[in-house]
């Protein structure tokens, strides 16, 4: 048995109390508890302590303080159940203080994967490029249940979905305006899938892109022409010229049409 003999504020955190103990040897420092522990338990001087009792105040109070903390974490936004698993196993939690912290948490509504995973979506909507598939993706990584973060997806209407992928696949035509036109449309759509979005979302947004003009088509075989000339006239001539050229241009993706006006135009006969 032990008894209370002083109760004094800690100098760094107000917050926080050092409880001195007699256990029949004099007075000594016995553990440290935070205020709401000192309250709830109704420790005060002269109270006195079993040794079991002692132990489980130690602990609770080991718990209330990790539970402060990862209020604390996540003060700066919402987290997933995974991400606060992880961040007490960084600390070295015990895990059966994990699963106490995970419980109060569910408790006080401060956790909550399916919104945590909606908040998460409707974030990325404005500040990413991400579609669907790789927000599910990303919300999977994180831990959210499969089904979750199906559910959290919805919150990603078709309309804005085709409103994303256009601007996407607009800002990648830009940077292939030197290709010709299928190949232009064969890179927008891997980009396209490559963000994450569904073969629906990418025909649509394919519907209200710009028709290309002819003149740029043109000037796309040009280009590109040019380019097979250089790499192949100090070897080739005349007709394997011809065809070499014709080969690579063909593989670029361009018309027979377009293809044989270069020939005719630019491949000089020997």
């Amino acid at each position: 048995m032990a008894k209370i003999t002083r109760i004094t504020t800690q100098k760094k955190n107000k917050n926080r109390y050092n409880i001195y103990l007699d256990r029949g040897q004099g007075e000594a420092y016995g553990f440290s508890v935070d205020e709401d522990i000192l309250i709830k338990y109704r420790l005060s001087k002269s109270t006195e302590l079993e040794e079991s009792t002692i132990e489980a105040l130690i602990q609770k109070d080991t718990i209330h303080k990790v539970y402060t903390q990862t209020i604390n974490y996540l003060s700066y936004r919402m987290r997933s159940e995974k991400e606060i698993r992880n961040y007490l196993v960084k600390k070295e939690v015990d895990e059966e203080h994990i699963d106490e912290i995970i419980r109060r948490l569910y408790q006080e509504k401060l956790l909550d994967d399916l919104e945590f995973a909606k908040a998460l979506v409707r974030t990325r909507i404005n500040t990413s490029t991400k579609g669907p598939l790789m927000l599910k993706k990303e919300l999977i990584e994180k831990g959210v249940d499969a089904s979750l973060a199906d559910e959290a997806v919805q919150e990603f209407p078709f309309d804005q979905q085709v409103e994303k992928a256009v601007k996407l696949a607009e800002k990648k035509l830009k940077s292939d305006r030197k290709k010709s036109q299928r190949q232009q449309i064969q890179n927008v759509q891997q980009h396209l899938m490559q963000k994450g979005f569904n073969s629906d979302i990418i025909k649509e947004s394919l519907t209200q892109l710009p028709e290309e003009e002819e003149d740029q088509e043109w000037e796309a075989v040009v280009f590109q022409g040019e380019k097979f000339l250089r790499k192949y006239e100090r070897k080739s001539e005349g007709y394997e010229l011809k065809q070499k050229v014709k080969s690579g241009l063909y593989r670029k993706g361009f018309s027979f049409e377009l293809i044989d006006r270069f020939i005719e135009e630019y491949v000089v006969e020997e």
